[in-house]
């Protein structure tokens, strides 16, 4: 029996020798055939003898059983996004800002790899679990997704605990048979290589996502200053030792210009390249320097984006319609023959507003250039006037609505002409869409697509409606299962518990965005001290200003507004503000940079929470600057480094003690 065993270890370390030169190293020592034999003959003694079947073995990959859901995952550190460099102004700039800080920096340069960010964790050198960014805070398990791409291994070449961050991504080939594939079966078509890898990535079936040959880069170690490493570039070699496959195409510049001229040699060869990429990554590759750097509330400030120039090309405009958004605005937007630019192919692009279209004299039959902005948004930025024939139509602004019919205003020093019928469907259709959004009141599950279908059938039509589905009629629709629908209506109850600012925002309060929702929620605390106040009042709050303030005070003013927070009341909603505030003196907490390692007892964001509350900044690295460790059990390299520089230290239940004192 003994000899079966080790014939299966035998088998396993082959084809995971074989994955490494194929997937990693791009250079197969054996053919397909001979990796396929020796793959079958393991399922084979897998499968007559299970008692040796591990999670690591190559067999795994093809992928389980198809998921109920994505489970939630909190990240240690956070996954924060970049800043955006846009030319070489912009990286003078940041190099500038580097330097005030600290002395002839040396940068790594990598390219951005145009996928999916992924987080993904390792006990004693074996694969434990995957996630996504989210929101950087919170993550979802790809785990049984991310054991299916071959680029990643289960095991590593030493028996180490590490969380590595990288990009899945669909190689161009991939890509090209993929859509291959789908059209074949009429399926739509993934518009390019990064959607096909997001919407790989999020399929609830690991065997669809074994078929879709993704790949990885990896790119970081985030608790590389604990584990001993003195600089990234030290930390990607480290990597490359470890068996993962990381982007070789990466340099160590010794100034400002080496960078420069690496991204100026990317810019002209980005095309040559068989997976996409859409900027590069500048870092400081000292570590320790990094920290020293520090970050703001969303991005290092020692790392940024550098971001390639808007592809532009040329198309024709075929036709100018209009949409209607949440705030009744309407926008003129171009159909334009099918065109491709960076990556995506592209039908229509917005054409922002009169104003707009008559400065650039844009014409219906019109060559056009069009590009995206930021990479993300389609635009026309102008007619090639040489290109024209005389059959082309001059622009005429609409007077009516285009669903509704009623008559458009103008208003005053304003570019935008508004559709004000409050009964507007189009309208009405943004508004509850803007309402259910991520950032408003996160209501899973809701997306634009359902909320279209719910509207067209007549379920809801208003925002308390949601909040009265029918349970019965949504089963009833083709595609609701007993599950997805218990997960909405859980997601829609759940939404009742946001705070305050997450309403203000979801009511879509012209001018009241994101930021001012919180700040405003944060002074006033109940929407009942809200409709207490005047205009006045309002623009006392810091970076609220008089637009802002008249348009909130009108919203809560207004009859039909009162009606509907009413009636939100009535269904249970909070109406209070429900972050915390910062305690005052708290002197063992104050000003102080806590560390959290180990497993706790309480959730990490709620002792986050806390220390945020008491006045204290919380990191995710030990160092000379750390004040104090909360340490939980089977605290590693985080407490050893606490210990070593002599960084006051607590345990769970000592931390509590102090922390009630205050609260």
């Amino acid at each position: 029996m003994n000899s079966i065993k080790n014939r299966i270890e035998e088998l396993k370390s082959i084809l995971e020798k074989y994955n490494y030169e194929y997937y990693v190293l791009d250079n197969p020592s054996v053919s397909d055939r001979e990796y396929d034999r020796l793959m079958q003959e393991l399922i084979m003694l897998e499968d007559k003898h299970p008692e040796y079947l591990t999670d690591d073995s190559p067999s795994q990959r093809v992928g389980g059983e198809v998921l109920e859901e994505f489970k939630k995952v909190t990240h240690e550190i956070p996954m924060l996004s970049l800043g955006n460099a846009f030319n070489r102004e912009d990286m003078i700039a940041f190099n500038r800002k580097v330097k005030d800080i600290i002395e002839a920096p040396l940068y790594v340069c990598e390219l951005k790899i145009d996928g999916l960010a992924v987080a993904i964790h390792y006990k004693e050198g074996k694969f434990q679990y995957a996630a996504t960014r989210g929101d950087g805070i919170t993550g979802e398990d790809i785990s049984h997704n991310v054991k299916t791409i071959k680029s990643v291994p289960l095991k590593l070449k030493e028996p180490v605990d590490i969380e590595v961050r990288g990009e899945i991504y669909m190689p161009k080939k991939s890509f090209e048979k993929l859509n291959e594939e789908r059209l074949d079966k009429n399926l739509p078509l993934f518009a390019n290589p990064r959607n096909a890898a997001a919407g790989s990535v999020r399929n609830l079936d690991p065997r669809i996502v074994s078929k879709r040959n993704l790949s990885t880069f990896i790119y970081s170690v985030p608790s590389a200053r604990d584990m001993g490493f003195k600089t990234h570039h030290e930390a990607l070699h480290y990597l490359d030792q470890l068996g993962f496959r990381t982007n070789r195409e990466r340099k160590l510049c010794q100034n400002i210009d080496e960078v420069l001229d690496f991204i100026s040699y990317w810019s002209n060869h980005l095309n040559d390249l068989d997976y996409e990429i859409d900027g590069l990554v500048i870092k400081v590759n000292d570590l320790e320097k990094q920290e020293i750097i520090g970050y703001t509330a969303k991005s290092p400030k020692w790392a940024i984006a550098y971001k390639f120039p808007a592809e532009e090309v040329t198309t024709t405009l075929e036709d100018i319609v209009f949409t209607v958004g949440r705030t009744g605005s309407i926008t003129p937007n171009a159909i334009l023959s099918p065109v491709r630019v960076s990556g995506t192919v592209v039908k229509r692009a917005t054409l922002h507003n009169e104003d707009f279209i008559k400065s650039r004299d844009i014409r219906i039959q019109d060559k056009v250039v069009i590009r995206k902005a930021g990479y993300i948004i389609p635009e026309v930025v102008k007619p090639v006037i040489e290109a024209r024939t005389g059959n082309e139509i001059p622009f005429k602004m609409i007077k009516n609505c285009p669903v509704c019919q009623k008559p458009l205003v103008r208003k005053e020093n304003e570019a935008d002409y508004y559709c004000i019928n409050p009964d507007c469907e189009a309208r009405n259709i943004e508004s509850l869409i803007h309402f259910a959004s991520r950032d408003a009141m996160n209501i899973e599950g809701l997306g634009v697509k359902i909320i279209e279908l719910f509207v067209s059938l007549g379920f809801i039509s208003t925002i308390p409606d949601i909040y009265q589905l029918d349970r019965n009629k949504i089963l009833n629709l083709e595609g609701f299962r007993e599950k997805s629908t218990e997960n909405l209506l859980k997601a829609i109850e759940k939404s009742k518990e946001n705070s305050l600012e997450k309403l203000l925002f979801g009511l879509g309060i012209r001018h009241v965005g994101n930021k001012a929702a919180k700040t405003i929620a944060k002074t006033y605390k109940t929407m009942d001290e809200l409709m207490n106040k005047e205009i006045e009042d309002f623009t006392k709050i810091p970076d609220i200003g008089e637009i802002i303030a008249k348009s909130l005070y009108d919203y809560l003013h207004n009859e039909e507004k009162i009606q509907l927070i009413n009636k939100l009341k009535q269904l249970g909603l909070n109406m209070r503000y429900l972050g915390s505030e910062e305690v005052q003196n708290a002197e063992e907490f104050k000003g102080k940079t806590f560390v959290l390692t180990g497993a706790l007892s309480m959730k990490r964001n709620d002792v986050k929470e806390i220390l945020e509350k008491l006045g204290a900044k919380v990191s995710g690295s030990v160092s000379k600057k750390t004040d104090v460790v909360i340490a939980g059990s089977d605290a590693g390299s985080k407490l050893n480094k606490a210990k070593d520089l002599e960084i006051e230290i607590w345990d769970e239940d000592t931390f509590k003690e102090k922390y009630q004192s205050y609260i």
